[in-house]
């Protein structure tokens, strides 16, 4: 009978470890901070991924936190596409220093939603930090837009229970998203298109971003707008679709918590 040796790599042995490492005290993050993770009680505030419709309404959304170059041109593809209704989630930060831009976004009617104030995890906050970024940006959009902002998007779509509770204190409605274009990463046109085309559902809110981080989008988003119309989208902004379906029982996804744990335990 052969003989079989297996040798291990000692590197291999110690990466080993850390990963079994890491999912066992994720469980027990789980199960020490349950409070904290994902599970959404009825009642309780909810984030918003989608709303539960036949219709095929979808909503556009922008994040920006920074930058100057990016802006213009998906604006510009947006008035050229005869876009009417999206919704760009503003950090205040941005907004104070680019008033005209802000201003541009109001004018051509599109919907402006809070992005908070530092771009910072919030979850990471005491309770009065949080309430305090949210309020002061709050203010600062309130008096560029003559309107006070209903919506809110988390720096980072990072977010706990506290953060959901202040924030529904503020009258704010917590919005994630259920289709990321990524974007961010830069990962080439016909990926940011097919990433968006392929997971595209009615319903559905569709996370991109116009801060100059972003080298691809104003590219990939007038191709994203003829296949959605060619698939009988039509483009709405997140307050429609709120107002076409109850949100109440959504699921709340707290992906912060859980992740970084994993990426602490192995060291990452």
């Amino acid at each position: 009978m052969n003989s079989f040796f297996y040798v291990l790599n000692g590197r291999k042995i110690k990466r080993t470890f850390f990963v079994l490492a890491a999912a066992l005290f994720a469980i027990g993050i789980i199960y020490v901070e349950s409070d904290n993770i994902t599970v959404f009680s009825e009642g309780a505030p909810a984030a918003i991924y989608s709303v539960p419709t036949d219709k095929k309404v979808i909503a556009l959304t922008f994040d920006i936190s920074w930058g100057e170059k990016r802006a213009e041109p998906i604006l510009n593809v947006l008035k050229d596409k005869g876009v009417q209704k999206a919704t760009f989630f503003l950090s205040s930060p941005w907004s104070k220093s680019h008033p005209d831009i802000v201003n541009e976004i109001k004018t051509a009617g599109f919907e402006i939603g809070s992005h908070g104030h530092k771009h910072v995890n919030y979850s990471s906050l005491s309770d009065e930090e949080i309430k305090t970024q949210l309020i002061t940006a709050n203010s600062i959009l309130t008096d560029l837009t003559g309107k006070e902002p209903s919506l809110l998007r988390l720096p980072n779509g990072d977010f706990d229970k506290r953060v959901l509770k202040i924030a529904d204190s503020l009258n704010y409605k917590v919005i994630q998203w259920d289709t990321d274009s990524q974007d961010w990463k830069n990962i080439g046109v016909d990926n940011i298109v097919s990433r968006v085309v392929t997971k595209a559902h009615p319903g559905d809110i569709v996370l991109l971003h116009a801060s100059d981080s972003v080298k691809q989008t104003h590219e990939a988003l007038p191709i994203i707008i003829d296949e959605l119309r060619k698939q009988g989208y039509e483009f709405v902004t997140v307050s429609d679709l709120i107002s076409q379906a109850d949100t109440k029982g959504k699921e709340v996804r707290d992906q912060a918590t859980l992740q970084q744990a994993i990426d602490d335990a192995a060291g990452m």
